[in-house]
């Protein structure tokens, strides 16, 4: 088909039209700027009270801008909380409930994206390995700072998987220097107040005695970096400025050390506060929002408008300090499915409404907040009609909250990936059981607190190398459950770590059985049957594991190694090619590949991939040898001397 040079140019300029448009459109609009501050409680800063810490640049902020002192996030769980803050939906519509198995869906829209097609330059810093981009927060973003590796499992990597608020704040200046003449959206999220608490010092010596203060100050003194910079460009009046906690921290209360097991408020309860551009606008409301009310929020404020998809409702009323808007009271929604996804327990799922809070469990939940505000005592029994009338407009919350499909793709877990959540106190593993069993019939969460915190402290332990203790706690949990999908995993883990692979086995063996479509518990035990010398059997775990996900690069090496052992080279060779094409990055397949090629004398293509293993790792003595075996055997004496030399001086001494 011909086409006019007329329509060509005619469409190259209504392109270059719309661009324009777009940039004389970002021309007239503020910047904006988000910082979300990981697992900070509203009752530890000292703009709402707190005596115990000094937060002089959150305070401030909170003296320019509107503070609200009830906002709440709908889960307590860092990527979904983050999900509902950039997409204005909640977890019921976008399908990220928890971190594991899904990313957001190409049908969702994002502030960043949102925001990128009205001409905004954007960027984001992230200081967690949780909001990696390949969960989906990064659509629409120009810059996005993750750069987490993921691909070493030793436990001296774990540092790798955050990083702290000076850097991010180091990160965050470099980023908004380079664009302090565009209309830009930038996105700061800090990690730090996030459990284990270790300030650094002065921090860690100032607030000894109660240390999760001192990452929140520590947090603090990086956000005043990031303000003063804006003021010191003359930015800071020009910008829409939102400062929020994703999600709170339990320190204990209801007997949960930190968050996503439960939805009480300690959890739920958020700080928020938004500086408008120009003058101050010091206010405080008392209007309970939910974080799904941040993008709309920004949009109303930017005269943008709001795509039918958000969920979320505009607070602009509240900023302008005008009489709210909004239609009757919202309750305000609120869920975990941590319980459900991990352990097979119930899911939590509960609505605020005025001054009651219902809570669904198998054993329901009512409290008065206003007398209660630390919900200790349970008046389900005694407010029925109340807790009955709440139960049905939670329901019909969730009812209206739920599409007809949810917007989440599924994703591969990767074996570092989930090693690496692990390190951060997440359970990167399925709960099994029957996914359709309503949560009534299911354990209630709180007769499981205490399995759970035991469960929690053998994970840490295992992953810090302490796998005796680990084991010790697991076992002890195994006792109350005995078909814990979790429990049987971990223990199948530190039993492998200890070189008991006997009982590595015998627990992941259990996993198998009781969740059969457990990819990673699939591929460990593989790994525990090749060290017992079952070759037959490894096999068949590899095999299976790959079944259930593919994209597994480091199972279909194992796979290659033990064909190897039975002398299936042919087999080997198409799993070592699976491993490269799954991760052209692969180094240890790269060699494995190129070496199995020169074996059977296919020198030409061995040669390729070794040469891609010595340029994957320059400082690597064993690609450099087996680079030269090629070498010479391709009669390239002279290079392969020169490789020879190089393995030599990469090797340790």
């Amino acid at each position: 088909m011909k086409v006019s040079v007329f329509s060509v140019l005619a469409a190259s300029l209504a392109a270059a039209a719309a661009v324009g448009a777009a940039a004389r459109n970002s021309a007239t609009l503020p910047n904006v700027v988000v910082i979300t501050i990981d697992t900070l409680r509203a009752d530890h800063l000292g703009c709402y009270g707190y005596k115990q810490i000094q937060t002089p640049a959150i305070d401030a902020l909170a003296a320019d801008g509107v503070r609200f002192e009830r906002a709440y996030t709908p889960v307590p769980i860092t990527l979904p909380s983050h999900t509902v803050i950039f997409t204005g939906t909640y977890p019921t519509a976008s399908g990220i409930h928890d971190f594991s198995a899904n990313r957001l869906g190409a049908e969702s829209i994002t502030l960043a994206a949102l925001l990128k097609e009205k001409g905004f330059t954007t960027g984001a810093v992230v200081a967690s390995a949780v909001l990696d981009s390949r969960f989906g927060l990064s659509r629409g973003f120009d810059f996005y700072y993750d750069h987490f590796d993921f691909n070493r499992l030793e436990e001296s990597n774990l540092d790798e998987m955050e990083r702290p608020a000076n850097v991010v704040a180091d990160v965050a200046l470099d980023w908004l220097a380079q664009n302090t003449d565009k209309r830009f959206f930038f996105w700061m999220h800090l990690y730090d107040p996030h459990y284990p608490y270790n300030p650094p010092a002065p921090y860690s010596e100032q607030y000894r005695t109660h240390p999760y203060d001192g990452e929140i100050a520590f947090a603090d003194a990086q956000v005043g970096r990031v303000l003063e910079f804006l003021k010191s460009k003359g930015l800071y009046d020009k910008t829409l400025i939102v400062l929020s906690g994703d999600h709170g921290e339990g320190l204990g209360e209801h007997g949960e050390k930190t968050h996503g097991f439960f939805i009480y408020n300690s959890t739920l309860h958020v700080p928020m506060m938004v500086k408008l551009p120009g003058a101050p606008h010091a206010r405080t409301t008392s209007t309970p929002v939910s974080t799904a009310d941040i993008l709309p929020s920004v949009l109303a404020e930017l005269s943008l408008p709001i795509p039918a998809q958000v969920q979320g409702v505009s607070f602009q009323a509240e900023l302008e300090g005008k009489a709210s808007e909004r239609a009757s009271p919202r309750g305000l929604y609120g869920e975990t499915f941590l319980p459900r996804l991990h352990f097979n327990w119930s899911e939590l799922r509960g609505i605020q409404l005025d001054r009651y809070k219902f809570i669904e469990a198998p054993k329901p939940e009512l409290y008065d907040l206003d007398k209660d505000p630390h919900e200790l005592q349970n008046l389900y029994a005694e407010k029925k009609a109340v807790a009955s009338e709440l139960r049905s407009k939670l329901s019909a919350l969730i009812h209206s909250y739920t599409p007809g499909t949810e917007l989440a793709e599924k994703m591969p877990l990767d074996p570092a990936l989930m090693e690496r959540l692990k390190a951060l106190g997440y359970a990167g593993f399925s709960g099994g059981g029957d996914a359709s069993a309503q949560a009534a019939t299911l354990p209630d969460p709180k007769d499981r607190i205490q399995v759970y915190e035991l469960i929690s402290d053998g994970m840490a332990d295992g992953q810090h190398g302490r796998y005796d203790e680990s084991i010790t706690k697991l076992t002890e949990a195994l006792k109350t459950e005995p078909n814990s999908v979790a429990v049987n995993y971990l223990l199948g883990l530190d039993y492998y770590r200890t070189h008991d692979y006997s009982k590595s086995v015998e627990h992941l063996k259990q996993v198998m059985q009781l969740s059969p479509d457990y990819a990673l518990a699939a591929f460990h035990l593989g790994l525990a049957l090749g060290r017992l010398g079952q070759v037959d059997d490894a096999i068949a775990a590899f095999q299976r594991a790959l079944q259930l996900d593919p994209s597994n690069f480091t199972a279909a090496y194992d796979l290659g190694q033990m064909y190897l052992q039975k002398n299936m080279s042919q087999q080997a060779l198409a799993a070592f090619r699976q491993s490269v094409t799954t991760n052209p990055d692969y180094l240890q397949g790269h060699l494995a590949f190129g070496e199995l090629l020169l074996y059977q004398g296919q020198v030409d293509d061995a040669l390729s991939e070794l040469r891609t293993a010595v340029q994957l790792a320059p400082e690597n003595p064993q690609a450099h040898a087996a680079l030269a075996k090629a070498l010479e055997a391709k009669g390239l004496s002279e290079e392969a001397q020169r490789e020879l030399g190089k393995a030599q001086a990469a090797t340790p001494r």
